[in-house]
């Protein structure tokens, strides 16, 4: 998944200007401790992390 998808469906799901603050601070134990932006830096690839917002945050499946 392109880092471009992977923005358009956080914000999609969480409207433009929560998605980056979700982002930002929510801190996921699923992400190895880190936030989504943490894991997409350390290498995380957006696909997995997507899977992992989904997971936590009780995304419909349709949004998967």
């Amino acid at each position: 998944m392109r880092l471009t998808v992977f923005w358009q469906r956080m914000a999609e799901h969480f409207g433009p200007a929560y998605a980056d603050t979700f982002a930002r601070d929510h801190v996921m134990s699923e992400l190895g401790g880190r936030t989504v932006h943490e894991a997409l830096a350390a290498g995380w690839d957006a696909k997995d992390v997507w899977r992992v917002v989904c997971t936590v945050m009780d995304v419909p499946p349709e949004k998967h």
